[in-house]
Protein backbone atom coordinates (compact mmCIF):
# COMPACT_ATOMS: atom_id res chain seq x y z
CA UNK A 1 0.00 0.00 0.00
CA UNK A 2 2.79 2.21 0.46
CA UNK A 3 3.91 1.66 -2.58
CA UNK A 4 0.98 1.87 -4.02
CA UNK A 5 0.57 5.73 -2.56
CA UNK A 6 3.92 6.70 -3.49
CA UNK A 7 3.61 5.64 -7.12
CA UNK A 8 0.41 7.60 -6.91
CA UNK A 9 2.01 10.96 -5.55
CA UNK A 10 4.60 10.47 -8.08
CA UNK A 11 2.34 10.43 -11.21
CA UNK A 12 0.20 12.89 -9.78
CA UNK A 13 2.84 16.19 -9.59
CA UNK A 14 4.69 14.98 -13.24
CA UNK A 15 4.57 17.41 -16.05
CA UNK A 16 1.88 16.86 -18.84
CA UNK A 17 1.01 19.13 -21.81
CA UNK A 18 -0.48 22.26 -20.42
CA UNK A 19 -3.93 22.66 -19.81
CA UNK A 20 -6.82 25.18 -21.15
CA UNK A 21 -8.64 27.76 -18.47
CA UNK A 22 -12.07 28.10 -18.24
CA UNK A 23 -14.59 31.04 -17.24
CA UNK A 24 -17.81 29.24 -17.11
CA UNK A 25 -20.98 31.55 -17.33
CA UNK A 26 -23.16 29.39 -15.07
CA UNK A 27 -26.20 31.56 -14.74
CA UNK A 28 -29.04 29.45 -12.86
CA UNK A 29 -28.75 26.77 -10.62
CA UNK A 30 -31.86 25.15 -12.79
CA UNK A 31 -29.15 24.43 -15.55
CA UNK A 32 -28.06 21.96 -13.18
CA UNK A 33 -30.94 19.70 -14.78
CA UNK A 34 -32.21 21.60 -17.29
CA UNK A 35 -30.91 20.93 -21.00
CA UNK A 36 -30.48 24.21 -22.85
CA UNK A 37 -28.13 26.06 -25.28
CA UNK A 38 -25.82 26.98 -22.50
CA UNK A 39 -25.62 23.45 -20.86
CA UNK A 40 -24.60 22.13 -24.30
CA UNK A 41 -21.73 24.47 -24.43
CA UNK A 42 -20.27 22.94 -21.08
CA UNK A 43 -21.01 19.76 -22.64
CA UNK A 44 -18.87 20.74 -25.91
CA UNK A 45 -16.31 22.39 -24.40
CA UNK A 46 -15.31 19.47 -21.93
CA UNK A 47 -14.96 17.51 -25.53
CA UNK A 48 -12.34 19.44 -26.87
CA UNK A 49 -10.48 18.96 -23.79
CA UNK A 50 -8.01 16.13 -22.64
CA UNK A 51 -9.48 14.63 -19.25
CA UNK A 52 -8.00 16.90 -16.45
CA UNK A 53 -5.97 14.85 -13.98
CA UNK A 54 -8.01 16.89 -11.67
CA UNK A 55 -10.12 20.36 -11.35
CA UNK A 56 -9.33 23.48 -10.02
CA UNK A 57 -12.69 25.73 -9.86
CA UNK A 58 -13.10 29.28 -8.08
CA UNK A 59 -16.26 29.79 -7.66
CA UNK A 60 -18.56 32.99 -7.69
CA UNK A 61 -19.96 31.45 -4.12
CA UNK A 62 -17.37 31.01 -1.78
CA UNK A 63 -16.26 34.12 -0.41
CA UNK A 64 -14.08 33.78 2.90
CA UNK A 65 -11.75 36.68 4.98
CA UNK A 66 -8.33 35.25 3.73
CA UNK A 67 -7.60 32.59 0.54
CA UNK A 68 -8.95 28.98 1.61
CA UNK A 69 -8.76 25.60 -0.30
CA UNK A 70 -10.87 22.75 -0.04
CA UNK A 71 -8.08 19.72 0.98
CA UNK A 72 -10.99 16.94 1.96
CA UNK A 73 -11.23 13.36 -0.07
CA UNK A 74 -14.91 13.64 -0.46
CA UNK A 75 -16.37 17.20 -0.48
CA UNK A 76 -19.86 16.82 0.19
CA UNK A 77 -22.78 18.79 -2.75
CA UNK A 78 -24.06 21.76 -0.96
CA UNK A 79 -26.88 23.13 -2.18
CA UNK A 80 -26.44 27.01 -1.73
CA UNK A 81 -29.65 28.21 -3.12
CA UNK A 82 -33.32 28.08 -2.43
CA UNK A 83 -37.02 28.48 -4.04
CA UNK A 84 -36.47 25.59 -6.37
CA UNK A 85 -37.72 22.77 -7.75
CA UNK A 86 -36.49 19.32 -4.84
CA UNK A 87 -35.21 17.74 -8.09
CA UNK A 88 -32.05 20.86 -7.71
CA UNK A 89 -31.89 19.86 -4.15
CA UNK A 90 -31.71 15.89 -5.17
CA UNK A 91 -28.69 16.34 -7.38
CA UNK A 92 -25.53 14.83 -6.26
CA UNK A 93 -22.10 15.41 -7.75
CA UNK A 94 -19.53 13.09 -5.84
CA UNK A 95 -16.69 13.78 -7.30
CA UNK A 96 -13.36 13.33 -5.21
CA UNK A 97 -11.47 16.17 -4.10
CA UNK A 98 -7.75 15.86 -3.98
CA UNK A 99 -5.87 16.47 -0.76
CA UNK A 100 -2.21 16.79 -2.57
CA UNK A 101 -3.32 18.35 -4.96
CA UNK A 102 -4.64 21.19 -2.44
CA UNK A 103 -1.17 20.88 -0.60
CA UNK A 104 0.64 21.58 -3.59
CA UNK A 105 -2.10 24.75 -4.50
CA UNK A 106 -1.44 26.11 -0.84
CA UNK A 107 2.59 25.95 -1.11
CA UNK A 108 2.70 27.21 -4.66
CA UNK A 109 0.97 30.28 -3.64
CA UNK A 110 3.24 32.62 -1.90
CA UNK A 111 1.93 36.34 -1.92
CA UNK A 112 -0.89 35.16 0.14
CA UNK A 113 -1.19 32.77 2.76
CA UNK A 114 -3.72 30.03 2.08
CA UNK A 115 -5.18 27.97 4.87
CA UNK A 116 -6.71 24.33 3.75
CA UNK A 117 -10.08 23.94 4.37
CA UNK A 118 -11.91 20.56 5.35
CA UNK A 119 -15.71 22.31 5.82
CA UNK A 120 -16.60 23.42 2.85
CA UNK A 121 -17.18 21.23 -0.36
CA UNK A 122 -18.50 21.83 -3.79
CA UNK A 123 -20.93 24.71 -4.24
CA UNK A 124 -23.21 24.84 -6.97
CA UNK A 125 -21.00 27.70 -9.01
CA UNK A 126 -18.69 24.60 -9.27
CA UNK A 127 -20.56 21.37 -9.77
CA UNK A 128 -23.58 22.98 -11.70
CA UNK A 129 -21.69 23.54 -14.85
CA UNK A 130 -19.11 20.94 -14.18
CA UNK A 131 -21.25 17.64 -13.63
CA UNK A 132 -22.58 17.90 -18.20
CA UNK A 133 -18.58 18.24 -18.69
CA UNK A 134 -17.79 15.06 -16.51
CA UNK A 135 -21.14 13.26 -15.75
CA UNK A 136 -19.11 10.22 -14.24
CA UNK A 137 -17.89 12.63 -11.45
CA UNK A 138 -14.75 10.92 -12.48
CA UNK A 139 -12.24 13.90 -11.92
CA UNK A 140 -10.93 15.42 -9.00
CA UNK A 141 -12.33 18.45 -7.95
CA UNK A 142 -11.02 21.06 -5.38
CA UNK A 143 -12.18 24.72 -5.37
CA UNK A 144 -10.26 28.22 -4.01
CA UNK A 145 -12.03 31.28 -2.13
CA UNK A 146 -12.47 34.43 -3.35
CA UNK A 147 -11.06 36.19 -0.35
CA UNK A 148 -13.54 39.60 0.07
CA UNK A 149 -10.55 41.76 1.28
CA UNK A 150 -8.73 41.47 -1.92
CA UNK A 151 -8.87 44.27 -4.18
CA UNK A 152 -9.15 42.74 -8.17
CA UNK A 153 -5.91 43.40 -8.79
CA UNK A 154 -4.60 40.97 -5.62
CA UNK A 155 -6.90 38.31 -7.09
CA UNK A 156 -5.38 38.80 -10.42
CA UNK A 157 -1.72 38.83 -9.28
CA UNK A 158 -2.89 35.65 -6.70
CA UNK A 159 -4.11 34.04 -9.78
CA UNK A 160 -0.75 33.91 -11.80
CA UNK A 161 0.73 32.24 -9.68
CA UNK A 162 -1.42 29.11 -10.52
CA UNK A 163 0.10 29.03 -13.49
CA UNK A 164 2.13 25.74 -12.85
CA UNK A 165 -0.61 23.68 -12.39
CA UNK A 166 -1.86 24.00 -15.65
CA UNK A 167 1.71 21.64 -16.28
CA UNK A 168 0.65 19.50 -14.19
CA UNK A 169 -3.02 18.53 -15.75
CA UNK A 170 -5.27 20.58 -13.79
CA UNK A 171 -7.72 22.51 -15.82
CA UNK A 172 -8.71 25.59 -13.74
CA UNK A 173 -12.35 26.79 -13.68
CA UNK A 174 -13.40 30.15 -13.09
CA UNK A 175 -16.94 29.97 -12.67
CA UNK A 176 -19.35 33.23 -11.95
CA UNK A 177 -21.00 35.53 -14.84
CA UNK A 178 -19.77 38.53 -16.56
CA UNK A 179 -22.62 40.70 -16.73
CA UNK A 180 -25.03 39.91 -13.08
CA UNK A 181 -27.34 41.89 -11.51
CA UNK A 182 -30.33 39.98 -10.05
CA UNK A 183 -32.02 42.99 -8.65
CA UNK A 184 -32.57 44.35 -12.44
CA UNK A 185 -33.58 41.14 -13.73
CA UNK A 186 -36.57 40.67 -16.25
CA UNK A 187 -38.45 37.85 -14.73
CA UNK A 188 -40.86 37.96 -17.28
CA UNK A 189 -38.54 37.85 -20.08
CA UNK A 190 -36.52 34.94 -17.97
CA UNK A 191 -36.54 32.39 -21.19
CA UNK A 192 -36.14 35.34 -23.65
CA UNK A 193 -32.53 34.40 -24.44
CA UNK A 194 -30.48 37.18 -25.92
CA UNK A 195 -33.01 39.77 -24.31
CA UNK A 196 -30.08 42.49 -22.80
CA UNK A 197 -30.88 46.00 -20.97
CA UNK A 198 -28.55 48.34 -22.79
CA UNK A 199 -26.17 48.89 -19.97
CA UNK A 200 -25.81 45.16 -19.87
CA UNK A 201 -25.12 45.03 -23.84
CA UNK A 202 -22.44 48.16 -23.42
CA UNK A 203 -20.81 46.37 -20.44
CA UNK A 204 -20.49 42.65 -22.04
CA UNK A 205 -19.54 44.41 -25.39
CA UNK A 206 -16.88 46.40 -23.90
CA UNK A 207 -15.67 43.39 -21.39
CA UNK A 208 -15.66 41.35 -24.49
CA UNK A 209 -13.23 44.17 -26.70
CA UNK A 210 -10.98 43.98 -23.96
CA UNK A 211 -10.90 39.50 -23.67
CA UNK A 212 -10.06 39.63 -27.20
CA UNK A 213 -7.15 42.67 -27.37
CA UNK A 214 -5.83 41.65 -24.18
CA UNK A 215 -5.90 44.63 -22.59
CA UNK A 216 -6.66 43.51 -19.11
CA UNK A 217 -6.15 46.64 -17.13
CA UNK A 218 -9.68 48.29 -17.75
CA UNK A 219 -11.28 45.01 -16.28
CA UNK A 220 -9.12 44.35 -13.29
CA UNK A 221 -9.98 48.34 -12.90
CA UNK A 222 -13.41 47.43 -13.49
CA UNK A 223 -15.26 50.27 -10.98
CA UNK A 224 -13.81 52.98 -12.88
CA UNK A 225 -15.37 51.93 -16.72
CA UNK A 226 -18.82 53.78 -16.26
CA UNK A 227 -22.59 53.27 -15.32
CA UNK A 228 -22.69 50.74 -17.46
CA UNK A 229 -19.62 48.41 -15.58
CA UNK A 230 -21.06 49.79 -12.32
CA UNK A 231 -24.80 48.16 -13.15
CA UNK A 232 -23.20 45.48 -14.46
CA UNK A 233 -21.20 44.26 -11.38
CA UNK A 234 -22.84 45.67 -8.59
CA UNK A 235 -20.89 43.30 -6.34
CA UNK A 236 -17.96 41.73 -7.23
CA UNK A 237 -18.31 37.80 -6.44
CA UNK A 238 -19.14 36.60 -9.86
CA UNK A 239 -16.54 38.98 -11.88
CA UNK A 240 -13.74 38.20 -10.17
CA UNK A 241 -13.62 34.26 -11.18
CA UNK A 242 -12.63 35.84 -14.81
CA UNK A 243 -9.91 37.85 -13.58
CA UNK A 244 -8.74 34.27 -11.94
CA UNK A 245 -9.06 33.37 -15.83
CA UNK A 246 -7.85 35.98 -17.82
CA UNK A 247 -4.57 36.19 -14.99
CA UNK A 248 -3.50 32.71 -16.44
CA UNK A 249 -3.40 33.36 -20.22
CA UNK A 250 0.22 33.46 -21.46
CA UNK A 251 1.60 34.87 -25.02
CA UNK A 252 0.90 31.86 -26.82
CA UNK A 253 -2.65 31.12 -25.50
CA UNK A 254 -5.48 31.97 -27.92
CA UNK A 255 -9.24 33.27 -26.50
CA UNK A 256 -12.37 31.42 -27.68
CA UNK A 257 -15.78 33.15 -26.44
CA UNK A 258 -19.02 30.41 -25.99
CA UNK A 259 -22.49 30.84 -24.53
CA UNK A 260 -21.80 34.26 -25.61
CA UNK A 261 -25.72 35.45 -24.78
CA UNK A 262 -27.44 37.37 -22.66
CA UNK A 263 -30.44 36.25 -20.66
CA UNK A 264 -33.38 38.18 -18.84
CA UNK A 265 -31.88 41.47 -19.42
CA UNK A 266 -29.12 42.00 -16.49
CA UNK A 267 -26.93 38.58 -17.01
CA UNK A 268 -24.72 37.26 -19.70
CA UNK A 269 -23.40 33.50 -19.96
CA UNK A 270 -20.93 34.73 -21.57
CA UNK A 271 -17.40 31.89 -21.35
CA UNK A 272 -14.27 31.74 -22.20
CA UNK A 273 -11.73 29.01 -22.87
CA UNK A 274 -7.76 29.91 -23.11
CA UNK A 275 -5.61 27.24 -24.66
Amino acid sequence: MKLQALEKTVNAFSNTDKMPVLFLGHGSPMNAIEENEFVAGFRQVGKTIEKPRAILCISAHWETRGTRVTAMANPRTIHDFGGFPQELFAVQYPAPGDPDLARETKDIVSRTPVALDDQWGLDHGAWSVIKHMYPEADVPVIQMSLDYGKSPQQHFELAKELAALRKKGVLIVGSGNMVHNLRKVAWNRLNEVGFAYDWAAEASQKMKEHITTGDFRPLINYAAQGTAFQLAIPTPEHYLPLLYTLALKDDEDQIQLFNDQAVAGSLTMTSLKIS
